[in-house]
């Protein structure tokens, strides 16, 4: 059981971030919801610098946005199957908690199926791809003042207390500030002649899962096969699957210089 079960109400660095008179505002709605807020905006304006925003664009955003929220809230039931059962009468409990990793994988199945219902062969990938990593690197802020996704104890002098009276790695901060150089990299690189189109949201994938396998050893995960996490055997599956294709073009290269 996660230490923030046993103590839900005390648990966190600032569980409420405000008061709007009797109305409690949690840190985590408000930051995943501002999250949510900045990567659509983010994603409208780069639309818009190249040329405006279509109707096929708009679809795109939802289908990415109806995916991620599906995603995150499915991946974690999946995971926490025994919760889900053993709180199928307590909807609010059900709807507490999601994870990043289904909702990164939900978002890009969401805008597979919106592209194949509208039969768009653009690849808008490099729009999405900084929204997506300023949207993280702005909800991930939640997920630490409400103390979830916490890392182990650690000595080092930037160790933060969550309510055990323990000392642990911000791992939440060192995710948010991972996204926000990722934002600042490809916001750079993004309008380079050589970048091709789609390129930016695969490198901010396989960017984010190595950074999200190696991560994990540091975090209160369990462990599920050969001492990895679940995330990090998906992070593996991800990655595998978003680098066949350069596996695959070097395979073929090599073979032709073999044969020639």
């Amino acid at each position: 059981m996660a230490v923030n079960e046993l103590n839900p109400e005390t648990w966190g660095v600032r569980p409420v971030l405000f008061h709007l008179g009797s109305l409690d505002v949690p840190s985590y709605g408000f930051f995943i919801g501002l999250g949510i807020l900045a990567g659509v905006a983010v994603y409208f304006y780069e639309a818009k610098k190249q040329g405006g925003f279509s109707e096929k664009g708009l679809y795109l955003a939802m289908g990415s946005l109806v995916g991620g929220v599906l995603g995150a809230k499915i991946l974690k039931w999946m995971i926490d199957y025994k919760y889900f059962f053993a709180n199928l009468d307590n909807w609010p409990a059900l709807l507490s908690g999601r994870t990043i990793v289904g909702g990164l994988i939900g978002g890009t199945i969401g805008v597979w199926i919106t592209k194949k219902i509208l039969g768009l062969k653009e690849k808008r990938g490099n729009l999405f791809a900084p929204a997506v990593a300023l949207g993280v690197a702005i909800g991930r802020l939640g997920c630490f003042f409400r103390g979830c996704c916490y890392g182990t104890p650690t000595n080092l002098p930037w160790g933060v207390d969550f309510g055990d009276g323990i000392a642990r790695h911000p791992t939440q901060l060192y995710e948010s500030l991972f996204m926000l150089a990722m934002f600042i990299y490809l916001e750079k690189v993004k309008d380079r002649p050589d970048v091709k189109p789609g390129q930016l949201f695969k490198t901010l994938m396989i960017a984010y899962f190595i950074y999200r396998f190696l991560v994990e050893f540091i975090k209160v995960e369990n462990t599920v096969w050969l001492g990895l996490t679940i995330f990090q055997l998906i992070s593996i599956g991800v990655i595998l699957y978003l680098v066949r294709e350069n596996v695959i073009n070097l395979i073929t290269k090599r073979q032709k210089y073999a044969h020639s």
